[in-house]
């Protein structure tokens, strides 16, 4: 098969030789990364997958059974716009830039290389989660996240290969070399550095993680680059699948939980097997918290650079009346900052209103049973380690605390180790058809309309 036939594409690989031969340069490496670092074990295995093969309301989303190594991992811009204009920053009311403009490239190309190590750094992080999986259900989507996350790195490697001649070549070699946790050369971002061992803590990272990969490309999906909106307001179509997983995995164990308090009349479900809600609880105020660091400092020249050259906005732009951003404040850290240097802040304030509107949702479940908790987001300047509380300690309320009392009060507020070893004993692999892990509930529908015994991935024999 033909590079162009083999990656379904909108963007006319097969009339672009030198866009073809960068491509059919960096397959071979792209292939030796996915057999290297790709999800351990299943690699011949049939995986009930969903592919894109167009950008039409039948084709981004095409059901069968496929083998990772064969995945079309598709190369896909959503529609143009006609007569599309900057919508922000001191361009604002110019055509959009079908090419890159000169005087930022070098912005432009790290905005693109940054979003694009995130991508294959998740599929490294979660390489070994299949091993353990609570059922075939979750193992599918497990690796419908993975193979998406490798088609979200061709995405932004089509574009450095595009748009940056040499250096987009070298800068896509790079981000195939970089190892999710590596001492030497390890991703740009430190929660994709951060090992997910578990199942719970995939779902948190699915629910939390790819929740600030919505925002990130919900703000470059604004862009004034065109070919850059265009990629990334694809992309979130597949992003959403992704927090669905997390937020419905974590729900499913909250719903586990519940069910066998009611049942049993004991509140320590780790008696009974499962995970209790406050070890779902420190998870929350893990991830959430490594979550909101990547979004930067709340007081960023970056930000206001990236705005003013109209290469990220904020999300639904077209919402705010300001568009320049020049006269306007914005309330960080109990201080009023230039709303052009305030943008990370901005951004993060409306991912965490997004997250409160996910906990409501697990604390429904919760109320449904009449059990007397409530989970909840811890505050923002607990556990940072990027910006304005990055020197200090606080705990979940937000209170002050001295470093004696972190460092006694610690594993109150986050996993200890044997929190993390006694969630890792629960993972033990769930590979019948129809069957489920004991400490989690089964979900209420299954996927493509198919129900839950249903062979989502047929094991090699």
């Amino acid at each position: 098969m033909s590079l162009y036939e083999r990656i379904p594409n909108n963007v006319d690989l097969s009339t672009d030789k030198r866009l073809l031969r960068a491509l059919e340069h960096w397959l071979p490496n792209y292939m030796q990364w996915w057999s290297d670092m790709g999800p351990e074990g299943f690699q011949a295995d049939d995986v009930y997958l969903r592919t894109a093969v167009s950008v039409e309301a039948g084709g981004w989303a095409h059901f069968d059974y496929v083998k990772m190594p064969d995945y079309r991992w598709g190369i896909f811009l959503a529609p143009p716009e006609h007569d599309r204009r900057v919508g922000f920053g001191d361009h604002f009311g110019s055509p959009v830039w079908q090419e890159v403009p000169g005087e930022y490239r070098n912005m432009l190309r790290r905005l693109i290389v940054t979003q694009g190590d995130t991508e294959p750094a998740s599929v490294e992080q979660q390489r070994l989660l299949g091993q353990s999986a609570p059922s075939l259900y979750d193992l599918r989507n497990l690796f419908q996240v993975n193979v998406e996350e490798g088609r979200h790195l061709w995405a932004m490697v089509y574009l450095l290969h595009s748009y940056f001649g040499r250096d987009g070549r070298e800068e896509s070699e790079e981000l195939l070399e970089r190892r999710s946790g590596s001492s030497d050369k390890p991703r740009i971002l430190e929660a994709f550095n951060e090992p997910i061992e578990d199942w719970l803590s995939f779902y948190m990272f699915t629910t939390f993680t790819d929740r600030d990969g919505k925002y990130q490309l919900l703000a470059l999906a604004e862009s004034g680059f065109d070919p850059l909106s265009r990629t990334t307001r694809f992309m979130l179509t597949e992003e959403a699948h992704h927090m669905f997983v997390g937020e419905s995995g974590v729900r499913r164990v909250v719903r586990r939980a519940c069910e066998i308090m009611r049942e049993t009349g004991d509140d320590d479900v780790r008696r009974q097997g499962a995970i209790d809600l406050p070890t779902i609880q420190k998870y929350i105020n893990l991830w959430f918290s490594l979550s909101l660091d990547l979004f930067g400092g709340e007081v960023s020249s970056n930000a206001a650079s990236f705005f003013s050259a109209g290469m990220k906005g904020r999300v639904q732009e077209p919402k705010y009346a300001d568009h320049l951003a020049l006269e306007g404040s914005y309330p960080v850290a109990g201080e009023e900052i230039p709303l052009r240097n305030a943008m990370n802040e901005v951004l993060r304030d409306s991912y965490i209103e997004d997250c409160e509107k996910c906990l409501e949702r697990w604390n429904r479940v919760i109320t449904e049973h009449e059990i007397p908790y409530r989970l909840r987001l811890p505050d923002r300047r607990f556990h940072r380690h990027i910006g304005a509380y990055a020197a200090h300690r606080f705990d979940p309320a937000g209170h002050r605390l001295t470093a004696e009392q972190w460092n006694e009060r610690r594993d109150e507020f986050l996993p200890a180790a044997k929190d993390f070893a006694y969630i890792r004993n629960l993972n033990t692999p769930v590979m019948e058809v129809g069957k489920i892990a004991h400490w989690i509930s089964k979900p209420t529908t299954g996927i493509h309309g198919m129900p839950f015994e249903f062979e989502y991935v047929r094991r090699e024999q």
